[in-house]
């Protein structure tokens, strides 16, 4: 006997843990999009143009922001529905650090532009070089949480 799928059937967990990698997987598109982005502006200096920087900013905040609504939707899916707190903990900190580098990749733009309008100026190059540390850090903890997510959610239940 074939098994009825109607779309109102709840999704399984397999099936909601891969959303969840999509989501990650479209967060890493919006952040080469967002570098690309900024990399064009850059070329526009030393008349920067702002204009189509700013609309890319805008395109790419409502990008993030949709991204994070829905794998918070999946966080508490995983906790109610599946009874998986422990993965649900696993988004809450990742979310945390996606937070934290969106924060860094704009100071990291910021000090990318100051440090091409001041070519001489050795303090914006040892800051452009300590946000890229803090954002090598960040990355290396995102890697962590996401391995742990992977493991836990391949357990068998």
């Amino acid at each position: 006997m074939q098994q009825r799928c109607d779309s109102m059937s709840p999704p399984d967990f397999k099936s909601v843990v891969r959303r969840f990698y999509a989501l990650q997987a479209e967060r890493v598109e919006a952040y080469k999009l967002f570098d690309e982005g900024h990399e064009a502006y850059l070329r526009t200096g030393p008349h920067y143009d702002f204009e189509h920087y700013r609309q890319l900013v805008h395109e790419i905040t409502k990008a993030f922001c949709g991204i994070s609504k829905e794998v918070l939707e999946i966080k508490e899916r995983l906790h109610q529905d599946f009874d998986r707190p422990d993965l649900s903990e696993h988004i809450e900190k990742l979310q945390i650090k996606e937070k934290q580098k969106l924060e860094l990749t704009a100071k990291l733009q910021l000090a990318k532009q100051s440090a091409q309008d001041h070519p001489d100026d050795e303090g914006c190059q040892e800051k452009l070089q300590e946000i890229k540390q803090d954002i090598i850090k960040n990355k290396e903890a995102l890697s962590e949480i996401l391995q742990d997510f992977k493991y836990d959610s391949e357990e068998p239940e």
